[in-house]
């Protein structure tokens, strides 16, 4: 069966506290004793996790360069959710849905920060096309910082039919686009919501922006004419709970 590694402190870390059935076994680092990396082994004691040391360059080479900490955990591969998981999940929301749509976003380390933003601002769900998105490996964890274990990634077959379900749910859908012509902070972002970030230079497909209840943008003011997708996510998911908690204490 295929594995995959995830490696990092926090990520192993979150990892052991809430998916720990998915972790075959720990590699640590030879020779190294700290606080932080004996929190790990104490949480992989408890949940009878099996333990490797091996030198840091074995580590090195099986992180292919990226920062390991001293520690990775094999384990089964993350797995996207199915498009039944969104329809459980809006119906169990007690609260105003708050969804991020990426159409066509690729570059893991973008993913990785767009589900850790998603996971601070309180997001329900991520959702994804099937094609031409970015997969859940390695470097998304890594990225996300323990967000990939329990942000909910939900991949559809078709985008545009999955925004009309969206719509059918009461779900107002608010799409990113530079030539909008209203503004990011003039918009009404304070009922049901899906926020959909374009593809890294793209932007979203045409299909995706038909779809769209409105589009909005983010008001530059130098030189650059636009952000980093996973900055973009940043800026819009908390003017979001900006305006949320602005209606809330009114």
């Amino acid at each position: 069966m295929n594995t995959t590694d995830i490696f990092g402190l926090h990520a192993v870390t979150t990892l052991l506290q809430r998916n720990s059935d998915r972790v075959r076994c720990l590699l640590i680092q030879q020779g190294r004793e700290d606080a932080r990396l004996q929190s790990v082994l104490d949480l992989a004691s408890t949940r009878g996790i099996k333990v490797i040391s091996q030198p840091r360059e074995g580590l090195d080479q099986r992180a292919g360069g990226g920062r390991h900490q001293g520690v990775i955990a094999e384990c089964e591969p993350l797995r996207a959710l199915s498009e039944k998981a969104l329809d459980r999940l809006l119906e169990q929301s007690d609260t105003a849905p708050l969804l991020l749509v990426l159409d066509g976003v690729t570059d893991p380390h973008n993913l990785g920060a767009c589900l850790r933003t998603a996971d601070a601002a309180g997001v329900t769900a991520v959702i994804a096309p099937k094609d031409k998105s970015a997969p859940l490996n390695a470097t998304v964890a890594k990225v996300a910082c323990g967000a990939a274990e329990v942000m909910p990634y939900i991949q559809v077959t078709n985008l545009a039919r999955t925004l009309q379900l969206l719509q059918q749910h009461g779900i107002w859908i608010t799409g990113t686009a530079g030539e909008a012509t209203q503004s990011l902070y003039q918009a009404d972002l304070t009922g049901p919501q899906a926020l959909v970030m374009g593809a890294e230079g793209k932007g979203m497909r045409r299909l995706t922006r038909e779809n769209c209840d409105q589009l909005v943008n983010i008001p530059m003011a130098g030189e650059v004419s636009s952000l980093n997708v996973s900055v973009a996510t940043g800026v819009c998911l908390f003017e979001v709970v900006r305006q949320r908690a602005a209606k809330a204490e009114a």
